[in-house]
């Protein structure tokens, strides 16, 4: 589609993204992620409600605009300075509104006063304590284990630490600008390391609407782990030396002690610093060495951060708790609710959700090791942001926000991912300005949408995998 001529310019990008981060922070105010809980909020109840028409007007046209300028800026030849401060500006009007589109700062409050009164949120729920904010934490994750790593439960008991639930929201908006700082800095560096171009990487990692709407508007902690996994990816990349592998590997740790589900893409980083794996002795032994160089800086710093913190390691289970959720927007999980609504037809009650999802982590780890593989000679960088897509694929859960470890893989490296890209702009249309989904009472219709669409991938996944993967440092 062509684009008008305005967005052919970068003044018209930069100010229709600024416009439409205006909107979204408008309904942050109007209609965001209040202490208290909205009940049975729907794009109906919104519309029926005060201000309901001017709501949706302005979150479906600030989406749209933030959406826009982003997909059309692609195309601009522009400097790495006016990206960043293209940037500044569309994050700006995050900075100083409630929370926006999610209540998980709510939630990360809440665990870090549990950590700061001397709980393991790894073990037990917000509730155990209670948490003097308890009521504004949705109902779901009362009593749910935190599904995050030691350092971020260490950040957000420093931020609880305070005492006053203001002021650890605020920290948590501070630890999301901090973490789009970071992306500045490293995206462009590993970038130029892969040889990609590093304004087209900084544009779409960090001008991506997820940034300045679910990350700094909604203060999720993904934006922190992409930073820190990126910056060690930037340490890996080439021929390193032995110590600069050990401190990417440690960052990458890093990044895991925030989300663990990123965990996955550190057997490639090892193959990143051996520059891939060869099955004879020379091979083996330098991805031993280089390899095991960046998994040893990795372990190190998680038992650090495990053992130095007091929490101890059941963090790496507490995933669990996902099983408490539902919604189409996860494949496995729209699965078990089109297969549950086809028995209630025909008049057979069951609920095969839990089974499909456990089968879907079965099958999880299958493809990893299938990915990891493949990519063994080739793009382990490409290979790295499949595997974060197999995780987003086959999760219990799948939010919006999670296609961002994807996208800054993708955006770092030499593979174009149009299709991602527009799967970015699609799901930014899934959440409300409070959090809620926005088509959660088409759950059943859409769970057979989404099971079409899971069908199609497996399909094509098949096809890709009898293609040859090219090994790097052959001709094309």
């Amino acid at each position: 589609m062509t684009a008008p001529g305005w967005l052919r310019s970068p003044a018209g990008v930069r100010w229709l993204g600024f416009a439409g981060s205006v909107c979204a922070a408008t309904d942050a105010v109007l209609f965001g992620a209040p202490v208290w809980i909205r009940r049975g909020v729907s794009v109906m109840s919104i519309l029926r409600g005060p201000n309901g028409v001017l709501i949706m007007l302005l979150w479906i046209a600030g989406l749209a605009a933030l959406c826009a300028a982003w997909w059309y800026g692609r195309r601009l030849s522009v400097s790495r300075r006016w990206i960043l401060v293209t940037a500044a500006l569309w994050i700006a009007p995050m900075l100083l509104v409630p929370p926006l589109a999610s209540r998980d700062m709510y939630a990360y409050a809440c665990q870090g006063s549990l950590f700061d009164a001397g709980f393991n949120p790894s073990v037990v729920g917000v509730s155990a304590q209670p948490c003097p904010w308890l009521e504004s934490v949705s109902v779901v994750w009362r009593d749910t284990p935190t599904p995050y790593g030691p350092l971020w439960i260490i950040l957000t008991g420093l931020a609880a630490s305070w005492g006053s639930q203001a002021v650890a929201l605020g920290i948590f908006r501070a630890y999301a600008v901090l973490a789009v700082l970071m992306l500045a800095v490293v995206v462009p560096a590993l970038a130029r390391r892969t040889g990609a171009s590093q304004e087209r990487a900084l544009w779409l990692v960090l001008c991506c609407p997820l940034v300045p709407v679910h990350f700094v508007g909604g203060g999720h902690n993904d934006a922190l782990t992409i930073a820190l996994l990126l910056g060690g990816l930037t340490l890996i990349v080439g021929r390193r030396p032995l110590g600069s592998l050990v401190a990417g590997g440690a960052l990458v740790g890093a990044a895991i002690a925030v989300k663990t589900t990123v965990g996955v893409v550190l057997p490639f980083a090892a193959l990143l610093a051996a520059g891939g794996l060869c099955l004879s002795r020379p091979g083996m032994l330098r991805f031993l060495r280089r390899g095991g160089a960046v998994v040893g800086g990795a372990a190190a710093m998680l038992v650090a951060l495990s053992a130095g913190s007091g929490l101890g390691f059941g963090w790496a289970v507490a995933l669990s708790g996902a099983g408490e959720s539902r919604s189409w927007t996860s494949p496995p999980t729209a699965v078990g609710i089109a297969v549950n609504a086809v028995g209630k037809v025909l008049g057979v009650r069951i609920d095969v959700v839990p089974a499909v999802r456990t089968v879907a982590l079965i099958l999880l780890l299958i493809v990893l090791v299938a990915i990891w593989w493949r990519f063994r000679r080739g793009d382990a960088l490409h290979g790295a942001a499949l595997a974060c897509l197999s995780v987003i694929f086959f999760a219990p859960i799948t939010q919006p926000w999670y296609l961002f470890w994807a996208l800054a893989l993708f955006a770092a490296g030499a593979v174009r991912a149009r299709w991602l890209e527009i799967t970015v702009v699609a799901s930014m249309f899934l959440i409300l300005p409070n959090g809620d989904g926005a088509w959660k009472p088409l759950q059943v219709p859409f769970a057979f949408l989404v099971t079409g669409l899971a069908g199609w991938v497996v399909w094509r996944s098949w096809r890709w995998w009898r293609e040859p993967v090219p090994v790097e440092g052959a001709p094309a």
